[in-house]
């Protein structure tokens, strides 16, 4: 069957059994594969952050100690990584021009490149937000965001997305365990609050970004100690009063992937792709790797 029939009856199935009372079917994801990436430069490792490009060609990688990484990709014929290659790095600076230092104002978390290739990190424990025109040009700084319950020093704002314009950020900790995660938004030089995002006990908010498909995809984190660390993926939509429709998509393991820390979401030209890349703590023992699965409703 052709796939815009399938697409097609995929939907009028789903009006049919949402009339009729029934839920429809939940969108799962399928495993692609996982890539380990490796250098050689003192500044590589620690990635908490990664931009794909829409048709999944180029990447943005950036370290939680102010160094981000660019260049392209290379797949093999089913769309699996083989490569990695850099293009490019350079060392994050302030509004000053000078290198942020590794700690309390070095700490980059949270990457979201807009349509104009502008880039936006946030950054934690100095916890701010910055826009950078390019890679190598000099931070500007945006308002204080308003600070929440758990934001503090290694807890600040560790998940941001972009959409039309608009800048979303979420704090890694919400305060408690049974305290939802605020949505903070960034518009017109403004701050402002757009609901609120259920929290689990344990799972801790680590990146997010927008799908093609316009949801809101929410990489998560549990650290288990010796087990190692879970992750999670759920996808909602935003609306003007907070998320609905939620979904959890992916539960992984204890030690089944590395501390996934970065998420991207795209399209793959036959699906929804998700990338997610993993903060190896400048540690011997861990690894960056990119996991890729492919959403399918």
């Amino acid at each position: 069957m052709p796939l815009c029939c399938r697409r097609a009856l995929g939907a009028l199935l789903s009006l049919v059994l949402t009339a009729a009372g029934i839920p429809a079917p939940a969108a799962s994801l399928d495993y692609v594969g996982t890539f380990v990436w490796s250098g050689d430069d003192d500044s590589f490792g620690g990635f908490s952050g990664i931009e794909i490009s829409p048709d999944g060609s180029g990447f943005h990688a950036l370290t939680d100690r102010a160094h981000l990484y660019w260049g392209s990709i290379d797949r093999d014929s089913q769309g699996v990584i083989r490569a990695l290659n850099i293009a490019g790095r350079t060392h994050l600076k302030d509004s000053k021009g000078i290198p942020l230092p590794p700690g309390y104002t070095g700490d980059s978390e949270g990457l979201a490149v807009g349509e104009d290739g502008t880039l936006w990190i946030s950054f934690e424990g100095l916890d701010r937000v910055a826009r950078y025109d390019g890679p190598d040009a000099r931070a500007t700084a945006l308002r204080p965001p308003p600070k929440g319950p758990g934001m503090r020093i290694n807890s600040g704002l560790e998940a941001l997305a972009i959409r039309d314009g608009t800048l979303y950020a979420l704090p890694e900790r919400s305060g408690r365990e049974d305290l939802p995660f605020p949505i903070l938004t960034f518009r017109d030089n403004r701050w402002n609050r757009a609901g609120e995002i259920r929290r689990d006990p344990r799972w801790l908010a680590v990146a997010a970004d927008f799908g093609p498909d316009g949801w809101f995809y929410l990489l998560e984190r549990d650290f288990r100690g010796i087990l190692g660390f879970a992750s999670r993926v759920r996808r909602m939509q935003l609306t003007d009063t907070g998320p609905v429709n939620e979904e959890i998509l992916l539960t992984t393991r204890p030690l089944q992937y590395d501390n996934l820390e970065g998420l991207a979401v795209w399209h793959d030209g036959q699906g929804i792709r998700l990338t997610m890349i993993s903060d190896d703590n400048f540690l011997a023992l861990q690894r960056t790797e990119l996991v890729e699965y492919r959403l399918r409703d």
